[in-house]
């Protein structure tokens, strides 16, 4: 019985752990989640690891990798925040952990122009819908152009874009512009295809379940049968002197 039990709670522990699977690693999260920032913006970004000592680092364009607080950002927590981008503050970030793990690097850009492309700082699965905004730093609704590798795909008179179901060939660089305002930067939509869902898992955590939990009963019937085995083979002995002693006294 203690065996059938420990195997029961083996096989409810597997099942339940094949269903999910937590992510490994260190990730970073940028807020707001956008890639473009005007001059004087501020934002905060954070690391998301198990691991212990988390910094966020960059990388400028001809610059050494440079640690949050070096003179650019202050860390609280596990957050880095940077109060007044400027320009120069364009580059690479990720977060790293003491043991030596990276995440994904995202690119920031800050513009010391007037209109910035709102698009997301990470990746987006394969679809979801996305919508670009085409902002001023005056809030409007000016129509706006859109841009993708460099040729016009659509213009809209609310300055906002919606691709309602987003696939590997809308991934590229895209760009806005307002007539008589200006233009954005260029900033990479990145497209990522989701994970394959756990399927195969499930039935061989079943079929392990099944044969934990009957290869007992299965080792009791065996254990059973050769008991009841050798105890005829001990009993036949026994009934052929009796057949035996029968037969004599019949011809007696």
């Amino acid at each position: 019985m203690e065996i059938t039990m420990l195997c029961l709670i083996f096989c409810l522990n597997t099942l339940s752990s094949s269903g999910t699977k937590e992510e490994e690693g260190v990730s970073i999260r940028v807020i707001p989640g956008r890639s473009q920032f005007f001059k004087y913006d501020l934002v905060s970004l954070g690391c998301e690891s198990s691991a212990g000592g988390n910094t966020v680092k960059r990388n400028r364009s001809g610059r050494a990798p440079e640690s949050c607080a070096y003179g650019w950002g202050r860390f609280n927590g596990s957050f880095c925040t940077i109060f007044d981008l400027y320009p120069q503050d364009s580059g690479l970030y990720w977060c790293e952990t003491e043991p030596g793990e990276h995440s994904h690097a995202v690119n920031i850009t800050v513009t010391a122009g007037s209109v910035i492309l709102e698009s997301p700082v990470l990746h987006v699965m394969e679809g979801d819908a996305v919508t670009l905004n085409c902002t001023t730093k005056t809030p409007s609704n000016l129509p706006a152009d859109f841009y993708k590798d460099g040729f016009l795909i659509r213009t809209d008179s609310t300055g906002e874009m919606t691709i309602h179901s987003v696939s590997k060939s809308d991934e590229g660089l895209y760009k806005c512009s307002i007539s008589g305002v200006g233009e954005s930067p260029e900033s990479w939509l990145a497209v990522r295809a989701p994970a394959p869902p756990p399927a195969a898992l499930l039935p061989v955590s079943r079929l392990m379940c099944h044969l934990v939990v009957g290869t007992p009963y299965l080792l009791s019937t065996i254990v059973l049968g050769l008991i009841f085995r050798d105890r005829r083979r001990a009993a036949q002995p026994d009934e052929e002197q009796d057949r035996s002693h029968a037969v004599i006294m019949e011809m007696e």
